[in-house]
Formats: structure tokens, sequence, C-alpha cells
């Protein structure tokens, strides 16, 4: 963690004072933004199928991918036809991708890979409206999209807005960029349509009451080996072993955190920033066995490392996000969806 993210959770009165008036500008150029789109001075995409937006209010991770693959397995569960336009942050594509099975981290990013995995059709771009329109060309079928991230992505009309908060880290200090880890004020949380909490509430979070509160808990499986040459393992079995975890995430403790509660012994930890490419030297030769997430997992692929292990992680949502939204839509287009 860098001395500037430090300083978004734990605030010095200096470097307050000196990121004050950035921050103004900031705050300024925000509001300015979006009362852009509001008006209609800026274009806005509107697609023909309901749009629901997963996204948050500052920046890291706050659980949007495990929250985003769940609702794509209630969905189909339903037999709710849905696809994901997503950023694809860290890729090369140039113009509206579709995610298939040759597709590369280095090529569409590497969360579209995970949210593949899902079975569902997953269309990553810089501009998501052109991303739908490439996913529903493609998928003409579908009933509803979701993307990944985007809230503040204002060119793109949306019907729903679910908004995800770390339930360890709240918001931090409260401050918009770049005093604090805010990309919108605290206040913008009242005009979303659901807000779900990640994890166990400990921060001191108000939240606006007339929102509609969900709670998210992640469910660790088995370790799986990467490289496929060996079976499944439960934490227990890596006792008296030297366990070196690693991760590219928005917020690595988190997962240190989960493979210590599952009794895992940690020789250390290694942080990277998020959606970093790995090399091979960064897997460390004195470990006998190194855990990472399955966010990770599909860079370190090329590396196929035998000291590999994935943590694979599940979300459950309660009161049921999938049957809500559902509902939700039925209410706004007075159709119902599947």
């Amino acid at each position: 963690m860098t001395r500037l993210e430090r300083h978004w959770y734990q605030p010095s009165w200096w470097m307050t004072a000196l990121l004050v008036l950035p921050e103004g500008l900031f705050a300024v150029l925000a509001a300015l933004r979006r009362l852009a789109y509001r008006r209609g001075w800026c274009r806005v995409t509107t697609l023909p199928v309901p749009v629901v937006v997963i996204g948050n209010i500052n920046v890291g991770g706050v659980g949007k991918t495990p929250l985003t693959l769940a609702l794509l397995r209630d969905f189909a569960a339903r037999g709710v036809r849905v696809g994901v336009i997503s950023r694809g942050y860290g890729g090369s594509h140039l113009r509206p991708t579709l995610v298939t099975a040759a597709s590369t981290a280095a090529e569409v990013g590497d969360e579209p890979l995970l949210l593949a995995a899902s079975g569902a059709p997953i269309v990553v771009g810089r501009d998501r409206g052109e991303a739908g329109r490439h996913l529903l060309a493609l998928h003409p079928e579908l009933e509803l999209i979701l993307t990944d991230d985007g809230l503040q992505h204002y060119a793109l009309a949306r019907t729903l807005e679910i908004v995800v908060l770390d339930g360890q880290r709240g918001l931090g200090s409260g401050r918009l960029l770049p005093n604090g880890p805010l990309r919108e004020p605290r206040a913008r949380l009242a005009a979303a349509d659901a807000l779900v909490v990640n994890g166990t509430r400990q921060a001191a979070l108000v939240l606006p009451a007339q929102v509609p509160l969900f709670q998210q808990r992640l469910q660790a499986g088995a370790f799986v080996h990467l490289a496929g040459q060996l079976p499944a393992r439960q934490a227990a079995d890596f006792a008296g072993m030297k366990v070196v975890a690693l991760a590219g995430i928005g917020h690595p403790e988190r997962f240190f955190d989960t493979l210590r509660g599952l009794g895992v012994v940690l020789m250390r930890t290694l942080a990277f920033p998020d959606h970093h490419d790995f090399v091979a030297t960064d897997v460390p030769d004195d470990a006998d066995a190194v855990m990472v997430t399955a966010k990770d997992a599909v860079k370190l692929q090329c590396i196929n490392h035998a000291k590999l292990w994935i943590l694979p992680v599940s979300a459950r949502i309660e009161p049921d996000l999938a049957a809500w939204i559902l509902s939700q839509l039925k209410a706004k287009n007075g159709r119902k969806i599947s």
C-alpha cells in the first residue's frame, strides 16, 4: 500500500491540507461532468434491453466481480438470458471485443476472463454503449445486460444502479480523490437503486435509509492446483509447508485475511498493484506452495508454475438480489423477464 492509499484510510493532517485544493478541483470537474449528462449536453446511449450497473464510488477492490458472477449464476438458474459488458481494464483491445476461450488477459483484461468462465457472453470495450450494441448484435436473444463497473460511465443509460461497498474499509476518510478514495461524494449513494455491503460491516458506514440494502458474503472453496497436476486440497493439507500468498487485486489484505481465517499459516505475503501483469520472477522460489486468487490465476496461466494454488470464492447475497432486480425491472418496464 502506498503512502497515499494509507492516507485515505488513516488520514494525516498535513496530507489532508496539502491535497485539499486538488480535491476541490476534482469535485468541481466530477460534478460538472455528471451535470452535463443529466442535462443532455453530452450524448447518452440507450440500449434496447435493461442495463444494470454494478459499480462503486471508491477506488480499489470492493467485491464487484464476485457479485457479478453470483448474479450471472442466479439469473441462469431462473432462465434469464443475460450478458455482460466491461471496460476490460489493462486489455489491448481498441474496439468492442467478444471474450472467447482463446482470449488472453493482455487482450481483454483479467476480470472479463473470470466472468467468461460463467458461460455468459462478455464483451469488453472502452465505450460501453458501443460494447453493448456489439454484444446485442452477436446475441440478440439477451434480455438483460450487466455492466461490470461503469457507475461513472454516464454515457450509457442505465435502468438500475447497484453500488458495492467494502464492509471492512467502508469509505475511508470519506474524501474525494486525491485526498481520499472516493470518485464521487458519499451523497451519491442516495441516488443508487440498491447498496450491497461486501463482508462484515466493521467500518463506520452510515448509509441512506431509503435505499434497499443487501449483504454479500464470500465463501471459499477447495484449493485448486493451477497446473492441474494435483487433486484439490483443503487448508489443512498445507500444514508444515512454506506457504506464500500472492495477490495483484484492489484489496489484497482481504485475500490474505481469508487465507489466515481458513487456518493457512503464511510464511509471507506479496502484494502487487491491481491488474498487475505477472512474470515468472514474481513467483518466489523459496516457497513450497504459492496461493493466488482466481482473478490473478488467469494471468498466471502462462507461467503454469507447479507451486501455484488457486483459492476460488463464490458470493452469497441476502436477501435475494437477483429476484429483487427482476421485480424492479418488471415494475419499471411493465413486463416480466423470463
